[in-house]
């Protein structure tokens, strides 16, 4: 089994949604009147800022850091650790950190939402 996250973006107003159990016929969700767009991870990095989790393994957890700026209209909204069917998220604020620990789960996908770049994941060796 993948270690998928189906996340979908309205694109008006900014709200993003972790689908859990999708029905698999692409109907979508709805917010401000338009269907929300399903995002896909990016896995290459092309910017200054780093969106890509790096992670470093500390006894049996990980902890996951981002190099990027935490600023009101520019942060990294949180960052989620996905094995199979389970997902654990932890909701990051402007002017934070862009950090998080988790229990390591070996063949994991760690995932990272930006407020303006979208979807970026990395596996977990």
């Amino acid at each position: 089994m993948k270690n998928e996250l189906i996340v979908q973006k309205c694109m008006k107003c900014g709200a993003t949604v972790i689908v859990k159990d999708p029905c698999n016929c692409n109907c979508g969700l709805e917010c401000c009147g338009e269907k929300m767009v399903t995002l896909e991870p990016n896995t290459t990095e092309a910017s200054f800022e780093k969106h890509i989790p790096n992670y470093e393994r500390i006894e049996n957890d990980i902890l996951v850091t981002l190099n990027h700026p935490m600023d009101k209209d520019h942060y990294i909204q949180w960052i989620a650790l996905v094995k199979e069917n389970k997902v654990q998220v932890i909701d990051l604020y402007p002017e934070g950190d862009a950090i998080a620990r988790f229990p390591y789960i070996p063949k994991s996908t760690i995932f990272s939402m930006c407020n303006k770049h979208q979807l970026w994941s990395k596996d977990v060796d």
